[in-house]
């Protein structure tokens, strides 16, 4: 059995997971974050284990919720999502069907937004200003400031219990390397989650990777799944 990072300070460096052990660490009524767009870059296989495992109650941060058949979506069939925040929910029909019907709370959040709020909540900030949603329904209940004759809106960080991320390389300390569009809102889910479990296309020995590529480096990752078997 293999275990990870200790957050009381404490290291062990063999981070490497069964599916199992990691969807272990995700329990009814979390809050967790996944990352990618439209299906590209979500981490499948954990998905897979979370809708197998029928884990219920989540509540769900990410771009959006992509296909009916396809990543996010499978927990959104399988009505395992209570509160979805997300950027939209076009492409996926009973995202919105159970928003109509009140089984799922919806929360839409323009995407540049959402990128921002989840950055923040990575980075340590007590959020953003933006101007985007003055004037519309979506400044309904938060803080207006003015700065220089201009109103912003308050967007308070976004934080996850797991974030379930995907990497198309990754080697054994958890150093990430993001191929092309997968890297789309992976990046910053890795920093804004009490754990962070990442599913490796491609996992490869330390040194293998070079240093110039990559994009989250492995202090942020907890868990290591090998998305190759």
């Amino acid at each position: 059995c293999s275990t990870t990072v200790q957050k009381n300070g404490g290291v062990n460096m063999n981070k490497i997971v069964s599916i199992e052990q990691a969807i272990d660490q995700i329990k009814d009524g979390m809050t967790i974050m996944i990352g990618g767009f439209l299906g590209v870059g979500n981490p499948h296989k954990l998905i897979d284990a979370l809708v197998e495992k029928g884990i219920k109650d989540l509540t769900i941060i990410a771009n959006d919720t992509a296909f009916p058949e396809v990543g996010i979506g499978k927990l959104i069939v399988n009505k395992q999502v209570k509160k979805v925040i997300a950027s939209h929910i076009g492409t996926n029909p009973e995202t919105g069907n159970q928003m109509n019907s009140g089984e799922t709370e919806v929360v839409l959040v323009p995407q540049g937004t959402l990128i921002e709020q989840i950055r923040a909540a990575g980075a340590g900030l007590g959020g953003v200003l933006t101007p985007t949603g003055i004037g519309t329904i979506v400044e309904e209940g938060k803080t207006k400031i003015e700065i220089d004759g201009k109103d912003y809106l308050l967007e308070k960080p976004l934080k996850a219990d797991v974030a379930l991320i995907f990497g198309s390389i990754v080697d054994k300390k958890g150093n990430i390397y993001y191929n092309k569009s997968t890297r789309n809102f992976n990046l910053f889910s890795a920093t804004a989650a009490e754990t962070v479990i990442v599913e490796a296309e491609k996992l490869v020995e330390i040194g293998e990777l070079d240093p110039h590529q990559v994009m989250t480096p492995g202090l942020f990752v907890d868990y290591i799944v090998r998305g190759d078997q």
